[in-house]
Protein backbone atom coordinates (compact mmCIF):
# COMPACT_ATOMS: atom_id res chain seq x y z
CA UNK A 1 0.00 0.00 0.00
CA UNK A 2 1.33 3.28 -0.78
CA UNK A 3 1.89 6.20 1.95
CA UNK A 4 -1.11 8.25 0.99
CA UNK A 5 -3.32 5.45 1.00
CA UNK A 6 -2.13 4.16 4.18
CA UNK A 7 -2.54 7.92 5.28
CA UNK A 8 -6.50 7.49 3.52
CA UNK A 9 -7.17 4.79 6.03
CA UNK A 10 -10.99 4.39 6.89
CA UNK A 11 -10.11 6.17 10.19
CA UNK A 12 -8.29 9.25 8.27
CA UNK A 13 -9.67 12.97 8.91
CA UNK A 14 -7.64 14.77 6.57
CA UNK A 15 -7.12 13.86 2.42
CA UNK A 16 -3.67 12.67 2.07
CA UNK A 17 -1.14 15.78 2.49
CA UNK A 18 0.85 14.60 -0.28
CA UNK A 19 -1.31 13.91 -3.20
CA UNK A 20 -3.00 17.41 -2.09
CA UNK A 21 -0.05 18.99 -2.44
CA UNK A 22 0.47 17.75 -5.85
CA UNK A 23 -3.22 18.40 -6.70
CA UNK A 24 -2.63 22.05 -5.99
CA UNK A 25 0.02 22.15 -7.78
CA UNK A 26 -1.50 21.49 -11.26
CA UNK A 27 -5.03 23.70 -9.93
CA UNK A 28 -6.83 20.48 -9.46
CA UNK A 29 -7.33 20.57 -5.72
CA UNK A 30 -11.33 21.23 -6.14
CA UNK A 31 -11.35 17.06 -6.73
CA UNK A 32 -11.34 16.95 -2.97
CA UNK A 33 -13.97 19.54 -2.32
CA UNK A 34 -16.44 17.12 -1.14
CA UNK A 35 -13.72 15.05 1.27
CA UNK A 36 -15.45 15.43 4.61
CA UNK A 37 -18.97 14.56 3.00
CA UNK A 38 -17.39 10.85 1.83
CA UNK A 39 -17.60 7.82 3.25
CA UNK A 40 -13.89 6.34 4.62
CA UNK A 41 -14.47 3.52 1.80
CA UNK A 42 -15.45 6.71 -0.80
CA UNK A 43 -12.30 8.35 0.32
CA UNK A 44 -9.91 5.09 -0.36
CA UNK A 45 -11.91 5.17 -4.04
CA UNK A 46 -11.13 9.03 -4.32
CA UNK A 47 -7.57 8.54 -3.54
CA UNK A 48 -7.03 5.43 -5.71
CA UNK A 49 -8.82 7.53 -8.63
CA UNK A 50 -6.42 11.32 -8.35
CA UNK A 51 -3.27 8.21 -7.85
CA UNK A 52 -3.82 6.75 -10.85
CA UNK A 53 -3.56 9.55 -12.87
CA UNK A 54 -0.31 10.76 -14.77
CA UNK A 55 -0.78 14.41 -13.22
CA UNK A 56 2.03 16.31 -15.40
CA UNK A 57 0.82 14.56 -18.58
CA UNK A 58 -2.60 15.60 -18.24
CA UNK A 59 -1.76 18.99 -16.97
CA UNK A 60 1.00 19.38 -20.14
CA UNK A 61 -2.09 18.39 -22.38
CA UNK A 62 -4.63 20.76 -20.97
CA UNK A 63 -2.32 23.79 -21.09
CA UNK A 64 -1.65 22.64 -24.65
CA UNK A 65 -4.92 22.13 -25.84
CA UNK A 66 -6.34 24.84 -24.08
CA UNK A 67 -3.83 27.26 -25.70
CA UNK A 68 -3.90 25.93 -29.09
CA UNK A 69 -7.37 25.82 -29.05
CA UNK A 70 -7.62 29.79 -28.81
CA UNK A 71 -5.13 30.52 -31.21
CA UNK A 72 -6.20 31.85 -34.72
CA UNK A 73 -6.82 28.34 -37.40
CA UNK A 74 -3.64 28.56 -39.64
CA UNK A 75 -4.75 29.51 -43.42
CA UNK A 76 -5.95 26.44 -45.81
CA UNK A 77 -5.01 25.57 -49.65
CA UNK A 78 -7.02 22.96 -51.54
CA UNK A 79 -5.20 19.52 -51.85
CA UNK A 80 -3.01 19.86 -54.53
CA UNK A 81 -4.18 18.39 -57.86
CA UNK A 82 -0.86 15.50 -58.10
CA UNK A 83 -1.33 14.10 -54.49
CA UNK A 84 -4.66 12.73 -55.21
CA UNK A 85 -5.35 9.52 -57.35
CA UNK A 86 -8.59 10.28 -59.05
CA UNK A 87 -11.19 7.54 -60.29
CA UNK A 88 -11.38 8.45 -63.84
CA UNK A 89 -7.18 8.63 -64.40
CA UNK A 90 -6.77 4.97 -63.32
CA UNK A 91 -6.31 2.51 -66.30
CA UNK A 92 -7.15 -0.70 -65.73
CA UNK A 93 -3.30 -2.04 -66.02
CA UNK A 94 -2.96 0.41 -63.21
CA UNK A 95 -5.67 -1.77 -60.83
CA UNK A 96 -4.27 -4.61 -62.31
CA UNK A 97 -0.79 -4.06 -61.13
CA UNK A 98 -1.34 -3.05 -57.71
CA UNK A 99 -3.91 -5.60 -56.92
CA UNK A 100 -0.77 -8.13 -57.80
CA UNK A 101 1.68 -5.65 -55.95
CA UNK A 102 -0.56 -5.92 -53.26
CA UNK A 103 -1.35 -9.68 -52.96
CA UNK A 104 2.57 -9.80 -53.52
CA UNK A 105 3.17 -8.16 -50.21
CA UNK A 106 0.26 -9.61 -48.33
CA UNK A 107 1.51 -12.90 -49.01
CA UNK A 108 4.71 -12.00 -47.43
CA UNK A 109 3.34 -11.41 -44.51
CA UNK A 110 4.17 -7.65 -44.66
CA UNK A 111 0.11 -5.57 -44.22
CA UNK A 112 -0.92 -5.86 -40.60
CA UNK A 113 -4.88 -4.84 -40.50
CA UNK A 114 -5.65 -1.87 -37.21
CA UNK A 115 -9.15 -1.83 -36.45
CA UNK A 116 -10.31 1.15 -34.81
CA UNK A 117 -13.43 -0.31 -32.29
CA UNK A 118 -13.23 2.24 -29.13
CA UNK A 119 -17.48 2.96 -29.49
CA UNK A 120 -20.30 1.61 -28.52
CA UNK A 121 -23.55 1.69 -30.25
CA UNK A 122 -24.92 3.68 -28.66
CA UNK A 123 -26.66 6.63 -31.07
CA UNK A 124 -27.80 3.11 -32.58
CA UNK A 125 -29.84 2.19 -29.38
CA UNK A 126 -27.08 -0.06 -28.20
CA UNK A 127 -25.36 -0.44 -25.32
CA UNK A 128 -22.51 -3.61 -27.22
CA UNK A 129 -19.75 -2.11 -29.33
CA UNK A 130 -20.50 -1.19 -32.33
CA UNK A 131 -19.43 -4.03 -34.27
CA UNK A 132 -21.65 -6.14 -32.96
CA UNK A 133 -24.10 -4.61 -34.68
CA UNK A 134 -26.49 -6.53 -36.93
CA UNK A 135 -27.00 -4.08 -39.64
CA UNK A 136 -30.54 -6.50 -41.24
CA UNK A 137 -28.40 -7.86 -44.06
CA UNK A 138 -30.13 -11.06 -45.36
CA UNK A 139 -27.10 -13.40 -43.69
CA UNK A 140 -27.66 -11.61 -40.34
CA UNK A 141 -23.93 -11.36 -40.20
CA UNK A 142 -22.64 -8.18 -37.59
CA UNK A 143 -20.13 -5.88 -38.12
CA UNK A 144 -17.20 -7.93 -36.96
CA UNK A 145 -18.56 -10.32 -39.19
CA UNK A 146 -18.09 -9.10 -42.69
CA UNK A 147 -15.15 -7.58 -41.73
CA UNK A 148 -13.29 -10.38 -40.76
CA UNK A 149 -14.67 -12.64 -43.47
CA UNK A 150 -13.04 -10.54 -45.88
CA UNK A 151 -10.04 -10.79 -44.03
CA UNK A 152 -9.87 -14.52 -44.74
CA UNK A 153 -10.76 -13.76 -48.23
CA UNK A 154 -7.81 -11.67 -48.81
CA UNK A 155 -6.03 -14.24 -47.46
CA UNK A 156 -6.74 -16.95 -50.03
CA UNK A 157 -6.61 -14.49 -52.45
CA UNK A 158 -2.91 -14.04 -51.61
CA UNK A 159 -2.41 -17.61 -50.81
CA UNK A 160 -3.57 -18.62 -54.39
CA UNK A 161 -1.30 -15.39 -55.93
CA UNK A 162 1.87 -17.19 -53.90
CA UNK A 163 1.10 -20.36 -55.42
CA UNK A 164 0.48 -19.06 -59.13
CA UNK A 165 3.72 -17.28 -58.68
CA UNK A 166 6.50 -19.66 -61.01
CA UNK A 167 8.82 -18.17 -58.04
CA UNK A 168 6.56 -19.35 -55.21
CA UNK A 169 7.55 -22.93 -53.14
CA UNK A 170 5.45 -24.51 -50.98
CA UNK A 171 5.43 -22.70 -47.09
CA UNK A 172 2.88 -21.38 -44.76
CA UNK A 173 -0.38 -20.51 -45.05
CA UNK A 174 -1.05 -16.61 -45.43
CA UNK A 175 -1.66 -14.71 -42.35
CA UNK A 176 -3.10 -11.63 -41.37
CA UNK A 177 -2.78 -9.71 -38.27
CA UNK A 178 -5.69 -8.03 -36.79
CA UNK A 179 -5.10 -5.50 -34.20
CA UNK A 180 -8.07 -4.19 -32.49
CA UNK A 181 -8.54 -0.87 -30.61
CA UNK A 182 -11.05 -0.96 -27.97
CA UNK A 183 -11.91 1.12 -25.13
CA UNK A 184 -12.40 0.45 -21.33
CA UNK A 185 -16.24 0.25 -22.32
CA UNK A 186 -16.26 -1.90 -25.00
CA UNK A 187 -13.04 -4.30 -24.48
CA UNK A 188 -14.67 -7.41 -22.41
CA UNK A 189 -17.47 -7.31 -24.31
CA UNK A 190 -15.71 -7.09 -27.75
CA UNK A 191 -13.34 -10.16 -25.99
CA UNK A 192 -16.74 -12.22 -25.27
CA UNK A 193 -17.73 -11.65 -29.34
CA UNK A 194 -15.05 -12.75 -30.66
CA UNK A 195 -14.63 -16.20 -28.41
CA UNK A 196 -18.36 -17.00 -28.97
CA UNK A 197 -18.01 -16.35 -32.44
CA UNK A 198 -14.91 -18.75 -32.41
CA UNK A 199 -13.35 -15.43 -34.34
CA UNK A 200 -15.21 -15.88 -37.05
CA UNK A 201 -13.25 -18.53 -38.93
CA UNK A 202 -9.80 -16.76 -38.24
CA UNK A 203 -7.05 -18.65 -35.64
CA UNK A 204 -7.22 -16.79 -32.43
CA UNK A 205 -3.69 -16.05 -32.42
CA UNK A 206 -3.92 -13.59 -35.47
CA UNK A 207 -6.45 -11.24 -33.61
CA UNK A 208 -4.83 -8.97 -31.17
CA UNK A 209 -7.08 -6.39 -28.67
CA UNK A 210 -5.55 -3.62 -26.96
CA UNK A 211 -7.22 -0.49 -25.01
CA UNK A 212 -7.09 2.93 -26.10
CA UNK A 213 -6.73 5.15 -22.94
CA UNK A 214 -8.82 7.51 -21.24
CA UNK A 215 -8.41 11.49 -20.13
CA UNK A 216 -10.07 13.48 -17.71
CA UNK A 217 -13.10 15.39 -18.71
CA UNK A 218 -12.22 19.37 -18.34
CA UNK A 219 -14.26 22.14 -17.65
CA UNK A 220 -13.79 25.07 -19.99
CA UNK A 221 -11.18 26.68 -17.62
CA UNK A 222 -9.39 23.30 -17.69
CA UNK A 223 -10.48 21.85 -14.19
CA UNK A 224 -11.32 18.73 -13.74
CA UNK A 225 -14.83 17.35 -13.86
CA UNK A 226 -15.94 15.32 -11.26
CA UNK A 227 -18.49 12.04 -12.28
CA UNK A 228 -18.89 11.60 -8.82
CA UNK A 229 -17.77 12.41 -5.38
CA UNK A 230 -15.14 10.64 -5.42
CA UNK A 231 -14.30 10.04 -9.49
CA UNK A 232 -13.40 12.22 -12.04
CA UNK A 233 -15.26 12.00 -15.65
CA UNK A 234 -13.24 10.48 -17.99
CA UNK A 235 -13.57 9.50 -21.31
CA UNK A 236 -12.11 7.72 -24.32
CA UNK A 237 -8.87 9.65 -25.54
CA UNK A 238 -10.17 9.51 -29.12
CA UNK A 239 -9.33 7.10 -32.23
CA UNK A 240 -6.26 9.04 -32.39
CA UNK A 241 -5.07 7.58 -29.03
CA UNK A 242 -4.08 4.40 -30.88
CA UNK A 243 -0.92 5.91 -31.36
CA UNK A 244 -0.10 6.07 -27.85
CA UNK A 245 -1.70 2.78 -27.40
CA UNK A 246 0.30 0.80 -29.85
CA UNK A 247 3.14 2.15 -28.16
CA UNK A 248 2.52 1.75 -24.70
CA UNK A 249 1.19 -1.72 -25.51
CA UNK A 250 4.68 -2.43 -27.25
CA UNK A 251 2.50 -3.74 -30.25
CA UNK A 252 4.73 -1.87 -32.57
CA UNK A 253 7.32 -3.85 -31.71
CA UNK A 254 5.04 -6.75 -31.91
CA UNK A 255 4.49 -6.16 -35.58
CA UNK A 256 7.73 -6.00 -36.43
CA UNK A 257 8.89 -9.36 -34.81
CA UNK A 258 6.22 -10.37 -37.28
CA UNK A 259 7.46 -9.05 -40.20
CA UNK A 260 5.08 -6.42 -40.72
CA UNK A 261 6.24 -3.45 -43.06
CA UNK A 262 2.35 -1.72 -43.46
CA UNK A 263 -0.73 -1.23 -41.84
CA UNK A 264 -3.99 -0.89 -43.05
CA UNK A 265 -6.03 1.27 -40.37
CA UNK A 266 -9.67 2.02 -40.29
CA UNK A 267 -13.16 2.67 -38.19
CA UNK A 268 -15.41 -0.07 -37.55
CA UNK A 269 -18.30 1.11 -38.64
CA UNK A 270 -18.21 0.90 -42.28
CA UNK A 271 -20.26 -1.57 -43.52
CA UNK A 272 -18.83 -1.29 -47.11
CA UNK A 273 -14.96 -0.99 -45.93
CA UNK A 274 -12.08 -2.75 -47.95
CA UNK A 275 -10.06 -4.74 -45.37
CA UNK A 276 -6.73 -5.31 -46.45
CA UNK A 277 -7.57 -4.13 -49.34
CA UNK A 278 -4.53 -5.39 -52.27
CA UNK A 279 -5.04 -2.85 -54.68
CA UNK A 280 -4.96 0.15 -51.91
CA UNK A 281 -1.97 -1.80 -50.63
CA UNK A 282 -0.23 -2.04 -54.14
CA UNK A 283 -0.54 1.71 -54.71
CA UNK A 284 0.65 2.82 -51.75
CA UNK A 285 3.77 0.64 -52.35
CA UNK A 286 4.46 1.93 -55.35
CA UNK A 287 3.77 5.90 -54.24
CA UNK A 288 6.39 5.48 -51.71
CA UNK A 289 4.65 7.45 -49.59
CA UNK A 290 4.49 7.06 -45.47
CA UNK A 291 1.10 7.49 -44.74
CA UNK A 292 -1.99 7.82 -47.51
CA UNK A 293 -6.11 7.63 -47.63
CA UNK A 294 -8.73 6.76 -49.18
CA UNK A 295 -11.36 9.52 -50.03
CA UNK A 296 -14.42 9.84 -51.21
CA UNK A 297 -15.55 13.19 -53.06
CA UNK A 298 -17.96 15.76 -50.54
CA UNK A 299 -21.57 15.25 -51.92
CA UNK A 300 -22.11 18.70 -51.51
CA UNK A 301 -20.62 21.36 -50.05
CA UNK A 302 -22.35 21.45 -46.28
CA UNK A 303 -21.66 18.06 -46.10
CA UNK A 304 -20.84 17.27 -42.89
CA UNK A 305 -17.78 15.41 -43.31
CA UNK A 306 -14.01 16.22 -42.46
CA UNK A 307 -12.17 17.03 -45.85
CA UNK A 308 -8.26 16.80 -46.77
CA UNK A 309 -6.49 20.52 -46.51
CA UNK A 310 -3.08 22.03 -46.97
CA UNK A 311 -1.88 24.08 -43.94
CA UNK A 312 -0.16 26.94 -44.85
CA UNK A 313 1.66 27.75 -48.44
CA UNK A 314 3.54 24.63 -49.13
CA UNK A 315 2.39 22.68 -45.92
CA UNK A 316 1.33 19.45 -44.77
CA UNK A 317 -1.78 17.78 -46.08
CA UNK A 318 -4.23 17.05 -42.29
CA UNK A 319 -7.79 17.11 -42.59
CA UNK A 320 -10.47 19.95 -41.37
CA UNK A 321 -13.86 18.81 -39.91
CA UNK A 322 -16.40 20.65 -41.25
CA UNK A 323 -17.39 22.78 -38.49
CA UNK A 324 -13.88 24.41 -38.91
CA UNK A 325 -14.34 25.15 -42.31
CA UNK A 326 -15.88 28.52 -43.22
CA UNK A 327 -19.30 28.16 -45.59
CA UNK A 328 -17.86 30.59 -48.91
CA UNK A 329 -14.47 28.23 -48.44
CA UNK A 330 -17.00 25.04 -48.34
CA UNK A 331 -19.02 26.41 -51.43
CA UNK A 332 -15.97 27.61 -53.22
CA UNK A 333 -15.50 25.93 -56.72
CA UNK A 334 -12.41 24.60 -58.61
CA UNK A 335 -12.63 26.62 -62.14
CA UNK A 336 -11.08 24.07 -64.22
CA UNK A 337 -11.67 20.66 -62.59
CA UNK A 338 -15.39 22.46 -61.60
CA UNK A 339 -15.07 20.29 -58.36
CA UNK A 340 -15.27 21.22 -54.91
CA UNK A 341 -12.14 23.00 -54.16
CA UNK A 342 -11.86 21.12 -50.70
CA UNK A 343 -14.12 18.18 -51.94
CA UNK A 344 -11.66 15.20 -50.69
CA UNK A 345 -13.24 14.23 -47.59
CA UNK A 346 -11.71 11.70 -44.86
CA UNK A 347 -13.63 8.81 -44.46
CA UNK A 348 -11.39 7.26 -42.02
CA UNK A 349 -9.77 4.16 -44.50
CA UNK A 350 -5.38 5.05 -44.20
CA UNK A 351 -2.61 3.34 -44.79
CA UNK A 352 0.82 3.73 -42.87
CA UNK A 353 4.48 2.22 -43.00
CA UNK A 354 5.14 1.09 -39.24
CA UNK A 355 8.28 3.11 -39.27
CA UNK A 356 6.21 5.94 -39.83
CA UNK A 357 4.03 5.03 -36.58
CA UNK A 358 6.70 5.15 -34.54
CA UNK A 359 7.48 8.57 -35.47
CA UNK A 360 3.85 9.16 -35.55
CA UNK A 361 3.82 7.70 -31.50
CA UNK A 362 6.28 10.18 -30.08
CA UNK A 363 5.60 12.74 -31.91
CA UNK A 364 1.99 13.21 -30.74
CA UNK A 365 3.00 12.58 -27.13
CA UNK A 366 5.78 15.43 -27.28
CA UNK A 367 2.68 17.82 -28.68
CA UNK A 368 0.35 17.35 -26.21
CA UNK A 369 -2.53 19.10 -28.51
CA UNK A 370 -5.62 17.08 -28.18
CA UNK A 371 -8.69 18.89 -30.09
CA UNK A 372 -11.36 20.05 -27.81
CA UNK A 373 -14.92 18.68 -28.23
CA UNK A 374 -17.36 20.59 -26.11
CA UNK A 375 -20.01 17.80 -24.37
CA UNK A 376 -22.47 17.73 -21.79
CA UNK A 377 -20.99 15.59 -19.30
CA UNK A 378 -22.00 13.17 -16.52
CA UNK A 379 -20.67 15.07 -13.38
CA UNK A 380 -22.67 15.61 -9.12
CA UNK A 381 -24.10 18.76 -10.90
CA UNK A 382 -26.31 17.13 -13.53
CA UNK A 383 -24.80 17.29 -17.22
CA UNK A 384 -22.24 19.76 -17.23
CA UNK A 385 -21.29 21.14 -20.07
CA UNK A 386 -17.21 20.60 -20.53
CA UNK A 387 -14.73 19.20 -22.60
CA UNK A 388 -13.69 16.00 -23.70
CA UNK A 389 -9.75 15.71 -24.47
CA UNK A 390 -9.46 13.82 -28.26
CA UNK A 391 -6.75 13.31 -30.56
CA UNK A 392 -7.93 11.66 -34.13
CA UNK A 393 -6.49 9.12 -36.31
CA UNK A 394 -5.68 11.83 -39.07
CA UNK A 395 -3.68 13.53 -36.44
CA UNK A 396 -1.13 11.89 -37.98
CA UNK A 397 -0.47 13.37 -41.27
CA UNK A 398 0.93 16.67 -40.60
CA UNK A 399 3.92 14.58 -39.63
CA UNK A 400 4.08 12.60 -43.29
CA UNK A 401 7.06 13.26 -45.18
CA UNK A 402 4.92 12.58 -47.98
CA UNK A 403 1.44 11.79 -47.94
CA UNK A 404 -1.00 10.41 -50.92
CA UNK A 405 -4.81 10.44 -51.22
CA UNK A 406 -6.75 7.29 -53.71
CA UNK A 407 -10.26 8.22 -54.82
CA UNK A 408 -12.69 5.65 -53.96
CA UNK A 409 -16.58 5.76 -55.05
CA UNK A 410 -18.20 6.08 -51.87
CA UNK A 411 -21.21 3.40 -53.36
CA UNK A 412 -18.39 1.01 -53.04
CA UNK A 413 -16.79 1.52 -50.63
CA UNK A 414 -18.55 3.60 -47.73
CA UNK A 415 -21.32 2.75 -46.00
CA UNK A 416 -21.61 4.34 -42.48
CA UNK A 417 -23.67 2.91 -39.93
CA UNK A 418 -23.69 6.13 -37.40
CA UNK A 419 -27.44 6.93 -36.70
CA UNK A 420 -30.66 4.63 -35.54
CA UNK A 421 -32.83 3.55 -37.80
CA UNK A 422 -36.02 6.96 -38.58
CA UNK A 423 -32.88 9.19 -39.01
CA UNK A 424 -32.46 10.86 -41.80
CA UNK A 425 -28.98 9.31 -42.58
CA UNK A 426 -25.77 7.09 -42.22
CA UNK A 427 -28.66 4.00 -40.68
CA UNK A 428 -28.54 0.60 -40.50
CA UNK A 429 -31.42 0.62 -43.02
CA UNK A 430 -29.26 3.19 -45.27
CA UNK A 431 -25.86 1.10 -45.00
CA UNK A 432 -28.11 -2.26 -46.03
CA UNK A 433 -29.48 -0.83 -49.09
CA UNK A 434 -25.89 0.34 -49.98
CA UNK A 435 -24.12 -3.09 -49.57
CA UNK A 436 -27.89 -5.36 -51.57
CA UNK A 437 -27.15 -2.86 -54.77
CA UNK A 438 -23.40 -2.82 -55.11
CA UNK A 439 -23.43 -6.82 -54.49
CA UNK A 440 -26.33 -6.73 -57.16
CA UNK A 441 -24.62 -5.25 -59.27
CA UNK A 442 -21.85 -7.66 -59.16
CA UNK A 443 -24.46 -10.60 -59.77
CA UNK A 444 -25.43 -9.22 -63.30
CA UNK A 445 -21.97 -8.12 -63.89
CA UNK A 446 -21.50 -11.61 -63.69
CA UNK A 447 -24.35 -12.85 -65.58
CA UNK A 448 -26.63 -14.07 -63.32
CA UNK A 449 -30.47 -12.35 -63.13
CA UNK A 450 -32.28 -11.30 -60.09
CA UNK A 451 -36.43 -11.78 -58.89
CA UNK A 452 -37.55 -9.81 -56.13
CA UNK A 453 -41.06 -9.22 -54.32
CA UNK A 454 -40.56 -5.86 -53.25
CA UNK A 455 -39.03 -2.83 -55.27
CA UNK A 456 -35.60 -3.48 -56.44
CA UNK A 457 -34.03 -0.05 -55.00
CA UNK A 458 -35.40 -1.65 -51.47
CA UNK A 459 -33.73 -4.93 -51.58
CA UNK A 460 -31.18 -6.65 -53.58
CA UNK A 461 -28.43 -9.19 -52.89
CA UNK A 462 -25.88 -9.93 -50.62
CA UNK A 463 -22.18 -12.00 -51.30
CA UNK A 464 -20.91 -13.37 -48.86
CA UNK A 465 -17.38 -12.32 -48.69
CA UNK A 466 -16.33 -16.08 -48.50
CA UNK A 467 -17.30 -15.73 -52.30
CA UNK A 468 -15.87 -13.09 -53.50
CA UNK A 469 -14.27 -9.71 -51.92
CA UNK A 470 -14.91 -7.14 -54.33
CA UNK A 471 -17.21 -8.55 -57.05
CA UNK A 472 -14.16 -11.00 -58.77
CA UNK A 473 -14.76 -14.39 -59.12
CA UNK A 474 -18.19 -14.21 -59.42
CA UNK A 475 -19.30 -16.16 -62.96
CA UNK A 476 -18.89 -19.72 -61.60
CA UNK A 477 -21.75 -18.63 -58.97
CA UNK A 478 -23.71 -16.67 -60.80
CA UNK A 479 -23.98 -16.80 -64.97
CA UNK A 480 -27.22 -18.17 -66.01
CA UNK A 481 -28.94 -18.61 -62.86
CA UNK A 482 -31.34 -16.48 -61.11
CA UNK A 483 -31.15 -15.14 -57.80
CA UNK A 484 -34.80 -14.21 -55.29
CA UNK A 485 -33.71 -10.70 -53.43
CA UNK A 486 -33.39 -10.45 -50.69
CA UNK A 487 -31.12 -13.51 -50.05
CA UNK A 488 -27.24 -14.45 -49.28
CA UNK A 489 -25.45 -15.97 -51.93
CA UNK A 490 -22.56 -18.26 -50.57
CA UNK A 491 -20.61 -20.93 -52.55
Amino acid sequence: MSESMAEASPLSQQPPQALLERLKDYGQEDAFALWDELSPEERLLLVKDMESLDLSRIDRIIRCSLQSHSLPTAAIEPVPEGSVSSVEERRPEDKARWWKMGLKAISEGKLAVLLLSGGQGTRLGSSDPKGCFNIGLPSGKSLFQLQAERILRVQRLAEQSKNDSASSTTGNSVIIHWYIMTSPFTDEDTRKFFEFHKYFGLEPEQVTFFQQGTIPCISKDGRFIMESPYKVAEAPDGNGGVYSALKSSNLMEDMSTKGVKYLDCYGVDNALVRVADPTFLGYFIEKGVAAAAKVVRKAYPQEKVGVFVRRGKGGPLTVVEYSELDSNLASAINQETGRLRFCWSNVCLHMFTLDFLHQVANGLEKDSIYHLAEKKVPSIHGHTTGYKLEQFIFDAFPYAPSTALFEVLRDEEFAPVKNANGSSFDTPDSARLLVLRLHSRWVVAAGGFLTHSVPLYATGVEVSALCSYAGENLEAICRGRTFHAPCEITF
